[in-house]
């Protein structure tokens, strides 16, 4: 009989009987694999937690107490668990569940969460809630041992443990992240797993035992995982230092045993931490063997899984220009933080160790790290995503930009991302970089433009942001760095339609994924200028203002937000050289994107190729028509009072 087939809540799951509970295991493990299979997702992380997340429901109630998952990408299983399961076959895509843990979705999702190292924070914030109103729950934070690197949860431990409300604390510790994981803390970790005097007591005291009394052997077990931070001084254990009860580490995928612990820890008072050893992938063969490759898996043949191939892409395509650029200049270095894979970096990270550093889950670290380097006269490049780079923001000011240190960011994953929704969107790092004095944010066509863009920004100093979208490209030819071609430091390019204003009724100004959908959207045409806007900043001040002050009308086209993007910043410099263009701006107007497929949701957003085509063809046909009230149109078209700026509302097409 079917157990998962009976269980919408924890409720549910706390009714079964606990030998009951490596059979549910089993069986969600299965529908993990199956779902994965049929849609894609986050795979290796939530088989890895199969176990825990079985054993959490048993003891807690996902509807009263809070159990607050990190990254949440390993909460496949808590989803299934909690009355999602038939919607599991659409997680990630439009109308389906979030990739993460989402607390509009779902009652039982404690937290919205994307980024690493935020748990031990929001959990501290609601324990302290509910002691001051005397509520009974229970608070418990999940973190890894990859995101436990980030200084953000360091310093909530730290809080925790002089602030000492009653939390359960589970290191889920795997080994790895997305990336195999470093520091100081993961190898104390990895010392205390081999403690000799452990290892050897462990198998003295089950073998007298077993010999006597069998189950006795195993209360054995646990009396002495429960004993061992007794025998473990504070002076080699910083949970301890920090003020922590410690235990562990204890086998992850034992469920029923960290059901007992976790029973026993929610009785005791202030922050106690279960540490749990688990395997990434575990029950699934090709998982285990490659949790990288699987940690975010595409569809596959459950009986016969094979990762598929991604072809060649953007990272790719940065990967193999920073191998070059580094082969040219030995002053380069790439920093990550934690994302060697995702940025293309596998291949730079063995072609140059020496010039290559992954600071862990700390992005203000990569960035302060990098400002470190370029004050002793190297060349560091920041491989990170737009959606992390906010999270080291105080550090690009702070620390870069005062004194225009030579430090290239180099942002993958600009604009809508897909399947990763919300809280990986990149359309925010245009508008948060762009008042930085010093600072220059440059976007490439293709894989060619973008070697040029990297080795101009090197050459050229100062802090430079280059930024590229998700996806595949095609692969730039072989040439030395000396070949590649130079572009002229904030010029744009005329790609399509007549160079000379006088010949236009139109221009559209577009870069990165939006260059395409302009091509297309003007096609044939003849009479429609289509420039490749590839400098945010400096914008290329004189082609603007020649073309604006012919009185040619402007249609910008960004796959960002509106308020500080291409748009915002071309209507501010007409307005500041007292030019009174007809500007027609396209983009995300001041909504959060869920997840779901770009390129459809750049047509609903109105910036894809019919959006661009229906404001070039307004501009063509009928001229431009002032309205004096703001109207909203039927796709969430809203027409400022002065007739002159127009915007795509997200919000209410993709409701």
């Amino acid at each position: 009989m079917s157990l998962l087939d009976h269980i919408s809540t924890s409720a549910d799951v706390a009714r079964l009987r606990r030998e009951q509970l490596p059979q549910l295991a089993a069986e969600l493990r299965a529908e993990i694999i199956d779902v994965c299979a049929e849609t894609g997702g986050h795979l290796a992380s939530s088989l890895g937690a199969v176990e825990l997340t079985v054993a959490l429901h048993y003891v807690h109630d996902s509807l009263r107490d809070r159990i607050v998952w990190d990254v949440g990408h390993q909460t496949y299983g808590h989803k299934i668990l909690t009355g999602r399961r038939n919607r599991m076959r659409r997680i990630r895509q439009r109308g389906g569940p979030a990739g993460f843990t989402t607390s509009s979705e779902s009652p039982h999702d404690a937290l919205t969460v994307g980024h690493a190292s935020t748990s031990l924070a929001a959990a501290l914030g609601m324990a302290l809630a509910r002691d001051a109103r005397a509520a009974p729950y229970d608070v418990v934070a999940v973190i890894g041992d990859g995101a436990l690197t980030g200084g953000m949860a360091l310093a909530a431990l730290n809080t925790i443990g002089h602030v000492k409300p009653r939390m359960t604390i589970v290191l889920n510790d795997n080994e790895m992240s997305i990336s195999e994981n470093v520091g100081a803390l993961n190898e104390f970790m990895r010392r205390l797993q081999v403690q000799p005097w452990l290892r050897r007591a462990e198998s003295r005291g089950k073998a007298a035992l077993r010999d006597v009394w069998a189950p006795l052997a195993e209360f054995g077990s646990r009396a002495k995982k429960a004993t061992r931070r007794f025998f473990d001084p504070a002076s080699n254990n910083p949970f301890h230092a920090m003020g922590l009860r410690y235990v562990g580490p204890i086998d992850g995928h034992d469920v029923e045993q960290i059901a007992f612990y976790l029973a026993h820890i929610r009785e005791l008072d202030g922050p106690t931490m279960l540490h749990l050893l688990t395997r990434k992938g575990k029950g699934y063969d090709v998982a285990e063997a490659d949790p990288i490759t699987w940690h975010g898996a595409s569809r596959y043949d459950a009986s016969n899984p094979v990762a598929a191939g991604k072809g060649y892409q953007w990272s790719d395509a940065f990967g193999d220009a920073a191998v070059a650029l580094t082969e040219h200049d030995d002053r380069v270095w790439v920093i990550t933080p934690a994302m060697r894979e995702g940025s293309g970096l596998v291949r730079y990270s063995k072609a140059h160790p020496e010039r290559y550093i992954d600071v862990g889950i700390a992005e203000d670290v990569a960035v302060t790290t990098a400002a470190g380097l370029a004050l002793r006269g190297e060349k560091p490049i920041v491989a990170i995503y737009s959606t992390f780079l906010q999270r080291g923001y105080d550090q690009v000011i702070h620390d870069v930009a005062l004194e225009s240190l030579d430090v290239v960011f180099a942002i993958d994953r600009a604009g809508l991302v897909g399947a990763d929704g919300m809280t990986h969107q990149g359309v925010f790092d245009m508008a948060y970089l762009r008042p930085i004095p010093n600072l220059s944010i440059a976007m490439p066509k293709d894989a060619v433009e973008l070697r040029s863009l990297l080795k101009g920004a090197l050459e050229r100093g100062g802090p430079v942001a280059v930024r590229w979208p998700r996806g595949s490209v095609v692969a730039a030819p072989e040439v030395a760095v000396e070949a590649w071609p130079a572009v002229r430091w904030g010029s744009w390019e005329v790609v399509a339609g007549p160079g000379d204003p006088a010949d236009a009724v139109a221009v559209v100004l577009a870069f990165g994924v939006t260059l395409g959908y302009a091509l297309a959207a003007v096609g044939a045409a003849t009479d429609v200028t289509v420039v490749n806007a590839r400098f945010l900043k400096p914008l290329d001040e004189d082609l603007l203002a020649r073309w604006a002050g012919a009185g040619v009308p402007i249609v910008t086209v960004e796959d960002h937000v509106l308020a500080g993007g291409l748009g915002a910043a071309v209507t501010e410099f007409l307005a500041d050289v007292g030019l009174d263009a007809r500007i027609r701006r396209l983009g995300i107007d001041d909504a959060h994107v869920p997840h779901g497929d770009p390129a459809q949701q750049h047509e609903e957003l109105g910036y894809g190729v019919r959006g661009i085509a229906d404001a070039v063809a307004e501009l063509r046909g009928r001229g431009w028509q002032r309205s004096a009230v703001p109207a909203p149109g039927p796709a969430g078209r809203a027409v400022a009072d002065d007739g002159v700026l127009d915007a795509v509302s997200a919000s209410s097409a993709l409701r």
